[in-house]
């Protein structure tokens, strides 16, 4: 396997990638940012809904991987001839050393507590010996994994309101499900009649796959399949389409149920708040990381 890093200008970027993709034959080409982690970093890719003005970062990095040396240095000859003078450098060229991707990619993900006795366990690591209740759950197939701080305050709401509300729990909706872990989790502590709907039929075959795995029934497919009210309704997102989603998400709260709300940074909780204030009282009952939970009961 042969890396061809380049430097390129904004203007290039777009372009470039895809040239060397689909007329070089790269095995794949990654944008990367080449102030990364100096004074000039500047974030480009904002939540949805949020104007994103360019398309890359005015000094880019364009990583590309062939499978060998002649692939490699064809492009790089190539891409000097044609854009040499508009802004586009080669950086290096070498070979890299064989890996197990696999393995590599393994160890990346370690089990993660979300409770002193629930955990996230990648389906290839043992199970602590302090987790009494566990997901496995493999990232290789998964939209959330329980290691962001997100994904974290859900399930840490699930695991410690279940031994008092979880007998409530007759219907539960997972809005946005991704890998499912949040469906899976109110599953595992009691909770029944489980929906767990995503835009993406990636996402739901990934959770379905998931509540396979994790031995548990989910009800997986689009957000039309959402009907009626919910005792529990679990939205892990971000906070623009939360706000757009707010007379929906709140009609589908039962009299007495909860509605879980994620997704969210600190500065945007007022926002939330006032989206929300025809149907619901949303408070915040969590923060990690700069980011929060919100939660709100409809009254009996």
């Amino acid at each position: 396997m042969f890396e061809l890093v380049l430097a390129a200008d904004e203007p290039a970027v777009e372009a470039l990638s895809d040239e060397l993709v689909e007329a070089l034959g790269a095995l794949s080409a990654a944008i990367e940012d080449a102030d990364a982690a100096g004074a000039d970093e500047r974030p480009l890719f904002g939540e949805p809904g949020a104007p994103v003005p360019r398309t890359a970062w005015q000094r880019s990095r364009v990583v590309a991987l062939f499978a060998d040396e002649a692939a490699a240095h064809g492009a790089a000859a190539y891409l000097l001839a044609r854009h040499g003078c508009s802004g586009v450098r080669i950086e290096t060229l070498r070979e890299l050393a064989d890996q197990d991707w696999v393995r590599l990619t393994q160890s990346q993900f370690d089990p993660v507590a979300i409770t002193d006795s629930f955990w996230i366990v990648p389906s290839w690591h043992a199970v602590p010996a302090a987790a009494t209740r566990v997901i496995r759950l493999d990232p290789g197939l998964a939209f959330g994994t329980g290691t962001h701080p997100t994904t974290r305050m859900c399930l840490r709401w699930i695991a410690r309101r279940a031994p008092v509300m979880a007998a409530s729990w007759l219907r539960t909706l997972d809005y946005g499900c991704g890998s499912g872990v949040l469906a899976i989790a109110a599953a595992l502590h009691g909770a029944r009649g489980i929906d767990a709907v995503d835009i993406d039929d990636t996402a739901v075959d990934a959770a379905r796959a998931n509540a396979t795995a994790n031995g548990v029934a989910l009800r997986c497919g689009a957000p039309a399949m959402a009907d009626g009210q919910y005792d529990l309704v679990l939205a892990n997102i971000l906070a623009t389409p939360l706000r757009v989603m707010a007379p929906m998400l709140s009609a589908h709260v039962a009299r007495g149920g909860h509605l879980v709300l994620s997704g969210i940074l600190q500065r945007q909780a007022d926002e939330l708040m006032h989206a929300y204030a025809p149907w619901l009282a949303l408070q915040v009952v969590d923060h990690d990381e700069g980011w929060i939970l919100m939660h709100a009961q409809r009254a009996v």
